[in-house]
C-alpha cells in the first residue's frame, strides 16, 4: 500500500498550543526545520477510511510509495524518492545556494525531488478488523541524508508508536533548533535525550577519507551518538550476493542505463538502488532513480509502458507484478527469494523468479578477478563487513576517479583567456586522440576497450549532466580570475586615452560583474569586492562631475 497516495486532506498542526485544521498557508515558517525536512508524516492504513496522512510541517503536500506491503511483520525501513508534482510550490532553497555551492555534487538539495525514509510498523491487532496494525512515520527532506534520518527514526519512531502526538511535536520543535547543515561542519543534534553528532562533508574533503579522521577544529561538547557518515551506505552488504558482476553493475550505472532491482523487501530494494547511484561516486548520477517504486506511483504508466525504449532509470520494486511488466527491460537484477505471503495466484511466477543478473550488456573493460578473489577470501576469513565495504568502496572510487581524470584534465587546458575569458568547447575527437598517451590506463590497472565505454558515455544522460556542471565550475572559476586581474590592473594607465563613452561603458561592465559577483554567491574574497568597489569609484573620480553625479546616481 501507498500511504501518501490518495490520501484523505490532511490534518495540519502549528507550534502554537491547540491551534488545528489551518489554511495551507497560515502555518508559520520554520526555518531551521525547513533546511533539514520538508515534512514530517504519519501514515495509518483502515479498512473501512483507507489511507489517512497526519502532516506535522508541510510545506508541500507529497504522494510517496511510503509504506511497505512486503508481509513482514514488526518494524521495517527502507527510502524512496519522488518527482515534486507539477503545480507545487518549488523549493525555497535554489540551485545556488550556499550549501549547495559548497557541498558534493552528490549530496546537493534536489531541487525537482524529494527524499523520503521511513520506518514502518505491522503488528498482528485483533482489535482491528485487518487483523493487523500497520503505520508508518515518514521524514521527507530534499536532502540525500540516507543514514541521518534512519537514525533519527530509529530514536524517534518506536517512541512515538507508544506515546503518539506529544512525542512527534516535541521532536518538531527540537529539530526546529537545529543549526542548519554547513558543509565542512561538525553539527551536534539533540533530540528526544541524545545528542547525534554528525559531519556534512564539503567539496574540499579528501575523496575516500574517513570524516572521523580528518581534524575538527570547532569546539564540541562530548556527544553519545556519533554517526561516521550521514549518507554511505554498507556497499559490501548491498552487493555481496552481485559480487561477480561488480564492474558490469559500475558500467550500467556510468552509463545511465535502465535497470530494474526486483527485491524481497523494501529495504534491500531501496538499499541496492542507492549503493548503485553511489557506485560511480564522486561523478553524479543524472537519471532519475526511485529506490522503492510501486504501481501507485504517479509515473508508474510513464514508466512501464512498452509503446517506446525504457527510460533512463533505476527502479527498485517488491511486487510480483513487475515481473511479467519488466520482463522486457535490458536489464533486470533479482534478488533473494520472492516471499508470496500465501498468494497461490502467483505461484507460477515465482518458477521464473531465479535470482540473478539478467542482461545481454557486454562490458567495455576486464573484471577485476583480484577484487573479487580478494573479497571472497575476506568472508572465507571472516574480515569485518567494515573492512570489506572500505575496499570496495576504494575499487570504485579509483576506477570512477581513473575515468573521470582525463575529462577533467582536458577540458582544464581548453581554457583560451580573454577579455572576457571564455572555454573553448569540449571536443570528443580531439579528447579521444589524447587517450592513448594521457588515458585512464595510467591510473587504473583495468584492461579493455576504454575507448569504446567513453563514446558510449557521451551520448549518456551522466556526460551530459558532468559537462554542464564542469562548464559552470570553470566558467565560475575565470569570472574570478578575471575579476582579481581587474583589481590589479593599472587602470590609471587605461584611462589616458579612453574617452568618456568607453569610461562611462567600463564602470557599468564593472558593476556588472560586481553584482554578478554578489548574485550567483560565488566563493568571492570580500577583499577582493572591496578592491573592485574601489576601482568603480576611481574610475567615477576620472569623469566629469556631472557624469559622476549620474553614475553615483544609478
Amino acid at each position: 500500500m501507498d500511504p501518501l497516495e490518495h490520501a484523505e486532506a490532511p490534518h495540519r498542526r502549528t507550534r502554537e498550543k491547540g491551534a488545528e485544521n489551518l489554511k495551507p498557508g497560515c502555518w508559520p515558517p520554520w526555518s531551521r526545520f525547513s533546511s533539514w525536512l520538508e515534512c514530517v508524516c504519519v501514515v495509518t492504513f483502515d479498512l473501512e477510511l483507507g489511507q489517512a496522512i497526519e502532516v506535522h510541517h508541510d510545506q508541500h503536500l507529497v504522494e510517496s510509495s511510503s509504506s511497505s506491503s512486503s508481509g513482514c511483520l514488526g518494524d521495517t525501513q527502507f527510502s524512496f524518492r519522488l518527482r515534486q508534482s507539477v503545480g507545487q510550490k518549488g523549493s525555497r532553497f535554489g540551485p545556488e545556494d550556499t550549501y549547495n555551492r559548497d557541498a558534493p555534487v552528490t549530496l546537493q538539495r534536489e531541487v525537482a525531488h524529494y527524499y523520503g525514509f521511513v520506518y514502518f510498523r505491522q503488528v498482528k491487532d485483533v482489535s482491528v478488523k485487518r487483523g493487523y496494525f500497520q503505520k508508518s512515520l515518514v521524514l521527507v527532506s530534499r536532502l540525500p541524508y540516507v543514514n541521518l534520518f534512519h537514525s533519527l527514526l530509529q530514536l524517534i519512531a518506536p517512541e512515538y508508536f507508544e506515546k503518539l502526538e506529544p512525542c512527534l511535536e516535541a521532536v518538531c520543535n527540537e529539530i526546529d533548533q537545529w543549526p542548519s547543515p554547513v558543509p565542512g561542519m561538525t553539527l551536534n543534534l539533540p533530540v528526544m535525550g541524545v545528542v547525534m553528532q554528525v559531519r556534512i562533508p564539503t567539496t574540499n574533503d579528501k575523496l575516500g577519507g574517513s570524516p572521523l579522521r580528518q581534524s575538527q577544529k570547532e569546539n564540541l561538547l562530548p556527544a553519545p551518538m556519533v554517526l561516521p557518515t550521514i549518507h554511505e551506505l554498507d556497499l559490501f552488504r548491498c552487493f555481496q550476493s552481485l559480487l561477480i558482476h561488480i564492474q558490469m553493475l559500475w558500467e550500467l550505472m556510468l552509463l545511465g542505463e535502465p535497470v530494474v532491482i526486483m527485491a524481497p523487501s523494501p529495504t534491500v530494494s531501496s538499499e541496492t538502488v542507492l549503493a548503485l547511484v553511489s557506485s560511480i561516486s564522486p561523478l553524479k548520477y543524472c537519471c532519475d532513480f526511485r529506490p522503492y517504486f510501486t504501481i501507485h506511483d504517479s509515473e508508474f504508466k510513464e514508466y512501464t509502458t512498452r509503446t517506446q525504449a525504457p527510460p533512463n532509470v533505476i527502479l527498485g520494486v517488491t511486487n510480483p507484478f513487475f515481473i511479467k511488466t519488466f520482463q522486457y527491460w535490458p536489464h533486470v537484477i533479482r534478488l533473494g527469494e520472492l516471499k508470496m505471503s500465501g498468494l497461490s495466484f502467483f505461484v507460477f511466477i515465482v518458477f521464473l523468479f531465479i535470482p540473478g543478473v539478467y542482461t545481454a550488456y557486454k562490458t567495455f573493460l576486464h573484471k577485476d578477478k583480484a577484487l573479487i578473489k580478494r573479497l571472497l577470501k575476506g568472508i572465507q576469513r571472516k574480515r569485518p563487513s567494515e573492512a570489506q565495504c572500505a575496499i570496495l568502496r576504494r575499487h570504485l572510487l579509483e576506477l570512477t576517479q581513473s575515468f573521470i581524470i582525463p575529462l577533467v584534465r582536458r577540458t582544464h587546458y581548453v581554457l583560451v583567456f580573454q577579455t572576457p575569458p571564455q572555454i573553448r568547447p569540449f571536443s570528443q575527437e580531439e579528447f579521444m586522440g589524447t587517450l592513448e598517451h594521457a588515458g585512464p590506463q595510467l591510473t587504473s590497472v583495468l584492461k579493455g576497450d576504454w575507448m569504446g565505454l567513453y563514446r558510449r558515455f557521451f551520448r549518456s544522460p551522466n556526460f551530459d549532466g558532468w559537462y554542464r556542471l564542469r562548464h559552470k565550475e570553470m566558467t565560475q572559476k575565470l569570472e574570478l580570475l578575471h575579476l582579481e586581474v581587474i583589481c590589479e590592473a593599472d587602470l590609471q594607465l587605461w584611462l589616458k586615452d579612453k574617452s568618456e563613452v568607453e569610461i562611462v561603458d567600463l564602470v557599468l561592465k564593472l558593476r556588472e560583474k560586481l553584482t554578478k559577483a554578489c548574485r550567483q554567491q560565488l566563493p568571492v574574497k570580500d577583499e577582493v569586492l572591496e578592491k573592485l568597489e574601489c576601482r568603480i569609484q576611481m574610475v567615477i573620480g576620472s569623469l566629469p562631475e556631472d557624469l559622476q553625479t549620474v553614475l553615483l546616481r544609478h
